[in-house]
């Protein structure tokens, strides 16, 4: 009796649940081997991607293998293997330590390791369950269940920030999926073993349809490769540029599953007319929008018509690739595996090409002109209304992308990118003010440096002499040299605080700050002080080292707005303090639009016997100070008694029940704030 439809629905929905549960739990994972930039997500997308082209092409060579007689057994066996491997893991966990000078390889190694085997047999699930069906059921191709396998993805992704990790530790989370992950390779083996569900010869209700030609299959490729390169850059644009707000990158890529769903499931939804003229209108006029860098749209309606750009884009893409769906069954894998062909090289062009490729970022540019082009190939026989549109919108789309390019250069002393982020450094200068040298990191700035008026030894930005850092570094040592170390590089504005006899350690992840900082900037080398550095991931490096009596540890190691929550939590702390000195001051730069950190810190004081105080400080343009916030954290019996600390500084809030961050458990949710002064 072959297996029921329950059962094949039910497996393919559990198995797309938990391949979307695993992917930001293994992100999450990474954090304390490559800091908390937002490229370990993308970086982790592109793995993703490539690993479900892996199985799906394993489901392509699966069914359609003629040694009939050992199949069954050979995909039984990969399934007790990946059960064994993640028992194995529970025993003994596999380390993540190093790897920020090779952080590409590091993540596909470690990520290969670690779910590697476990998520190419989830990824194969729905094209494999799929021809499973047809064989023991017959009639057509089911697509639906495609579907269904795009809602359990969505269901998981909205479920991990709300329902997961805010309530569960990493440890408990790894435990409860590897559960049921044992509970979908029972349900696989019972359809595996069920029936003749792997020997059968296709049951269609008809004869078979004439072969797709070579044209269509190669939109089965482009038109996923678009949708995939619109997830990806815009995800980076409006996490960087935009806002960076935390568990904003679900939001692109709720609308590609999403996308996804409509078209597999409800194609009745997809209306061509109505979808293309939408679509061009947003491709071109966000189009224009990027490529004037000088403007910028408020933030809730740059999120939102961002996200509905790519959603169009995407169900463009999703829709059109399911109206050239094969209608033979031998082509059904043939066809899941070209889209995930497609998914998997727009990733990787987004996420790991094109950093290496360009000096800035082009990405948004770039995909909307993909997406321009390859709507030129799908329209191309509905006439040339439809040609001329789109050949017309795609020369635009290319326009922009050369303004874009010479808007960056614009004022650019220089233009890097890697990894870790795009770097530039611009120069104004004007009569009616003095020259000026900033960094940016996409749009934020990380550091700037006035030339003139004797103002270029004074520190700028977030660490002006009434900053908390500033505090810190005038009441921390009575007059004697000093033992500072600074995490986050950025243009070496503490350097200006350096005097004859003091020592600075800086520490930085980023191998294209230094550079900048030492020959575009001056604060490093007009500082008294003895500088030193530390490449790599600071927490790493200071557990490396033997202890450096810092003086005061300044933890400013952003990278664009993120925050790197390794360096935030209770263990962290720890190795932080066996660096202090006796009455030493931990600085932690918390200025944020949308999260509420000092809460956090506060809470992490407590937890390691610390004293906190909150000290904000007010901007002033005269001197290039800004706003800042940053709580000070030291066991000194006086520190925070002085009349001028205490002045300035007051009692660190704490909100109840707010849990402490570990390296098992942080969420951002508690301390999300989605409104800001």
């Amino acid at each position: 009796m072959p297996a029921s439809r329950l059962l094949y629905g039910t497996t393919v929905f559990l198995g797309a649940f938990l391949l979307f549960l695993i992917e930001p739990m293994a992100a999450k994972q990474l954090l304390p081997t490559l800091g908390g930039s937002s490229t370990v997500w993308l970086t982790c997308l592109v793995f993703f991607q490539v690993a479900l082209l892996i199985g799906y092409l394993y489901a392509h060579w699966l069914t359609g293998c003629e040694c009939l007689g050992w199949r069954r057994h050979f995909y039984l066996a990969l399934l007790i293997g990946s059960a064994l491997m993640l028992v194995a893991q529970r025993i003994h966990p596999i380390e993540l330590n190093g790897g920020s000078d090779h952080p590409v390889r590091t993540i596909f190694t470690l990520l290969t390791l670690s779910i590697g085997l476990p998520f190419l047999l989830l990824g194969s699930t729905s094209p494999l369950m799929q021809v499973w069906f047809l064989r023991t059921h017959g009639g057509s191709v089911p697509y639906r269940l495609f579907a269904l396998s795009n809602a359990g993805s969505l269901l998981a992704l909205i479920a991990y920030p709300i329902l997961v990790e805010p309530y569960l530790t990493l440890k408990v989370q790894r435990t409860l999926w590897s559960a049921g992950f044992l509970v979908y390779a029972i349900l696989c083996a019972v359809i595996a073993s069920s029936g003749k569900a792997e020997d059968a010869e296709p049951a269609m209700a008809g004869p078979e349809r004439d072969a797709s030609p070579v044209f269509k299959k190669w939109l089965w490729f482009l038109l996923p490769m678009a949708a995939a390169m619109q997830l990806s850059a815009v995800t980076a644009h409006l996490t960087v540029n935009i806002a960076a707000i935390p568990l904003l990158w679900m939001l692109p890529l709720t609308a590609y599953l999403l996308s996804f769903i409509l078209a597999f499931e409800f194609p009745g939804f997809y209306r061509r007319g109505i979808v293309v003229r939408l679509l061009v209108v947003m491709l071109a006029s966000l189009g224009y929008a990027i490529s004037k860098t000088d403007v910028s749209l408020p933030i809730g309606v740059a999120i939102l018509f961002f996200l509905a750009e790519c959603f169009l884009a995407c169900l463009f893409c999703h829709a059109e690739a399911y109206a050239l769906r094969p209608q033979r069954s031998s082509e059904t894998t043939v066809f899941y595996l070209l889209i995930a062909a497609g998914g998997a090289a727009g990733t990787f062009f987004i996420g790991i090409a094109s950093p290496l490729i360009f000096s800035a970022n082009y990405d948004l540019a770039i995909s909307f002109f993909v997406t321009a082009a390859v709507a030129v190939a799908v329209t191309w026989r509905d006439g040339w209304p439809q040609r001329l549109l789109w050949l017309v919108a795609s020369g635009l789309l290319l326009f922009f992308a050369i303004m874009l390019r010479s808007a960056y250069s614009r004022d650019a002393l220089v233009e890097v990118r890697n990894f870790y982020g795009t770097l530039r450094v611009k120069e104004t200068a004007t009569a009616q003010a003095d020259p000026e040298r900033m960094l940016l990191n996409g749009t934020i700035q990380h550091g700037t440096q006035i030339f003139g008026n004797g103002l270029s030894r004074i520190p700028t930005t977030y660490y002006a002499v009434n900053s908390g850092v500033g505090l810190a570094l005038r009441f921390c040592c009575d007059g004697r040299p000093r033992s500072i170390g600074v995490i986050g590089l950025g243009t070496g504005t503490i350097a200006a605080y350096g005097h004859p006899g003091d020592r600075i350690r800086f520490y930085e992840i980023n191998p294209s700050v230094r550079p900048i900082a030492e020959n575009l900037f001056t604060y490093l080398r007009d500082s008294p002080a003895a500088i030193t550095f530390a490449d790599g991931d600071a927490r790493n490096s200071l557990v490396r080292e033997a202890p450096q009596n810092f003086d005061v540890l300044a933890v400013d190691a952003f990278s664009g707005d993120a925050i790197p929550l390794h360096l935030l939590t209770v263990e962290a702390i720890a190795i932080f303090k066996r660096h202090l000195a006796p009455n030493g001051i931990l600085a932690f730069h918390v200025s944020n639009q949308y999260l509420n950190l000092v809460p956090e810190i506060a809470q992490l004081a407590i937890a390691t016997n610390m004293r906190s105080r909150l000290v904000e400080a007010a901007g002033d343009d005269a001197t290039g100070s800004y706003r800042s916030t940053w709580v000070l954290l030291s066991d000194s019996p006086g520190l925070f008694d002085q009349p001028d600390v205490a002045a300035a500084a007051t009692e660190a809030p704490t909100i109840a029940h707010l849990r402490v961050w570990t390296d098992d458990y942080s969420s951002l949710l508690p301390i999300l704030q989605l409104t800001h002064h």
